[in-house]
């Protein structure tokens, strides 16, 4: 025991000495990576199903606890869920919105409004060997709610992981030797200075035991900021397609190799055989790296596209198509998920049941977590039924009433129209020369321009409606712009909120202005989030229309008018705002059609009737 007790002695000595010894500078960085640590733990959510089976891992993004998932760990947990914080407290949480191919889920959890959250960075200043660590739930370890963390690198960034099916593409995905194991699924990736670069999902693991094998894949938090007002939306989210088919030609070169001849790619002009040059900014030299641009926007997103025809080098902005139609998907959802992790051999992530928290262990002010019995999904509680609305083609309704509420709220905030519901007389100078004068009423739509007079009757059948020639149908557009001012979208038919979008022109691609807006090869979306526009969309009178407003300050920013899914839309432009008789309108007005201009009026003399039959 004298000997014993004489070498602990000396060993002791040792270690004071040798950590006497060591830099402050050391000390001091291992202090500030454990508060960094300690702070990003802090949002890290532990994800069980209502019945206690199943479980996986997520992170809060908002102090009102929107909090991120992958859609393979929501899907097994249902649309009411429990999630576990550090600080151990058990939460309620409901669904808000999914994303089956790109593998993202957002749900909200329930209880507090100033929850601790992470901080989204840049994924695409990520860089190799970059420090990078992973937060969550491995193997359901946490059964007081602590996540575990692993620490690593960045390993790779912009790698293409083949999705299972249609659903869980990882594209443009960061891999990282941080461990990520069966659990991990949803959690957090974060940078060295503790903000959020992607959500992890997929690992190699050895197919036997299924141990991570420092190889793992995070979906990058700049794909999911594209996405982000979708999910808001309460939407089942769709990916996006060309409409063409690539390949890799035998100098190196990636050309068309097929394309739909109803696709808006090729109304813009591209042809099979024609060489994709650049895609959102990014060059391209390979299809994966095409595929891993195109995975990082919705549908219905306009991307700049440079492309090479002959010779000559052409710049677009394409319209991105949906991958799959509207019951496709719903069908693909409703489906048993693919697990990700194994791409050549898809295989169902099965983790251990987690342990019960003792009741006396959580604090008293906290939702308790009511008896669980495996394979009974207990009913959702009431406070979660009060924010949950079944609805086909969406995760959950009641967040897409929400969002279209806080965006019209904003408009009408700048101008109140119900009143005015009687004709409207626009007249103003057109940008080509001469003056042009509108009418607009509930049942007809007229303008009277140097070239002539034109009169639409507004009905049931929007559609037939093309008048001028040329424009795309701007009478039955300004019919759409004057009927959702005065009704609301209540009552202007079918109208829900979409997400958000870019508001890029064909004028931005002319004037380059769209490759600022989407796409330097390091500064994509992500860092233009904040100019992303509210958009509602829906149909009335037999054509579908969406709305873009103006995310600064709720302004109706622009309409546009579909009479055909394979034709182009007639679009409004809405700028110069001002206020007239404390409302603000729009002082100029320009219609597009295709790539080309109709026309542009600035707008001096507004009257707008009150009374009508809206």
């Amino acid at each position: 025991m004298r000997y014993a007790c004489a070498a602990m002695l000396i060993l002791a000595i040792f270690a004071t000495a040798a950590r006497a010894e060591v830099d402050e500078s050391v000390l001091r960085a291992e202090a500030d990576r454990m508060a960094v640590i300690d702070r990003a733990q802090q949002a890290a959510v532990a994800i069980f199903a209502a019945d206690g089976q199943g479980g996986g891992s997520g992170v809060v993004i908002s102090p009102d606890g929107y909090a991120l998932s992958n859609f393979h760990v929501t899907k097994g947990s249902g649309d009411a869920m429990k999630c576990g914080m550090a600080d151990g407290r058990l939460y309620d949480a409901v669904i808000v919105g999914i994303d089956p191919v790109g593998d993202v889920a957002l749900v909200k959890l329930l209880g507090r409004d100033d929850f601790p959250h992470a901080e989204m960075g840049d994924s695409d200043q990520v860089q190799v060997g970059d420090p990078a660590f992973a937060v969550g739930n491995p193997f359901l370890l946490a059964t007081d709610f602590t996540p575990s963390v692993s620490y690593g690198i960045i390993s790779g960034v912009h790698r293409y992981q083949y999705p299972a099916g249609t659903l869980l593409e990882y594209t443009d995905c960061l891999q990282t030797d941080a461990s990520i194991n069966p659990g991990n699924s949803g959690g957090p990736l974060f940078d060295g200075q503790g903000r959020l670069i992607g959500i992890n999902g997929r690992g190699s693991f050895e197919k036997r035991g299924r141990v991570n094998v420092g190889v793992g894949y995070a979906i990058s938090i700049n794909q999911i900021k594209n996405f982000l007002g979708h999910l808001k939306a309460g939407r089942i989210v769709d990916h996006a397609t060309l409409g063409a088919r690539i390949a890799t030609r035998p100098d190196g070169t990636v050309a068309v190799t097929d394309i739909l001849d109803d696709s808006d790619a090729f109304r813009r002009g591209l042809r099979y055989g024609d060489e994709i040059v650049r895609f959102a900014g990014r060059s391209i030299r390979t299809v994966n790296t095409f595929k891993n641009v195109l995975g990082i926007f919705p549908k219905d997103w306009r991307i700049p596209l440079t492309y090479r025809h002959e010779g000559k080098t052409y710049d677009i902005a394409v319209r991105l198509e949906g991958l799959h139609s509207p019951e496709e998907l719903v069908a693909k959802v409703q489906g048993r998920p693919p697990a990700p992790e194994m791409p050549d051999k898809p295989k169902q992530e099965r983790p251990k049941q987690p342990k019960e928290v003792p009741e006396k262990d959580q604090p008293d002010d906290q939702p308790k977590r009511g008896p669980m019995h495996p394979g009974q999904a207990p009913p959702m509680p009431d406070n979660v039924k009060a924010l949950f609305e079944a609805r086909r083609g969406f995760a959950n309704y009641y967040f897409n009433k929400i969002e279209r509420a806080r965006t019209w709220n904003r408009c009408v905030a700048r101008g109140d129209f119900h009143e005015s519901s009687g004709e409207w007389t626009l007249r103003g100078e057109l940008a080509a020369g001469g003056e042009a004068q509108f009418r607009l009423s509930n049942s007809i739509a007229a303008i009277t321009m140097p070239g002539g007079h034109l009169e639409a009757h507004i009905g049931d059948n929007l559609a037939s409606v093309t008048d001028p020639p040329g424009s795309g149908g701007m009478l039955a557009a300004l019919s759409l712009w004057r009927r959702l001012l005065v009704v609301g979208p209540d009552r202007f038919g079918n109208l829900e909120y979409l997400g958000t979008v870019p508001l890029v022109t064909s004028q931005d691609i002319v004037d380059r202005r769209a490759i600022m807006l989407l796409g330097h090869d390091r500064a994509l979306a992500g860092a233009h989030a904040s100019e992303l526009c509210d958009a509602m969309s829906g149909t009335y009178g037999g054509v579908e229309c969406r709305f873009i407003f103006d995310s600064k300050t709720g302004n109706l920013a622009a309409l546009e008018m579909f009479r055909s899914p394979d034709d182009d839309p007639c679009e409004l432009y809405f700028s110069d705002y001002a206020e007239i008789e404390g409302r603000v309108f729009p002082r100029q007005i320009e219609c597009r059609y295709g790539d080309a201009s109709y026309l542009t009026v600035k707008l001096s003399a507004i009257k707008l009737d009150k009374g009508g039959s809206e």
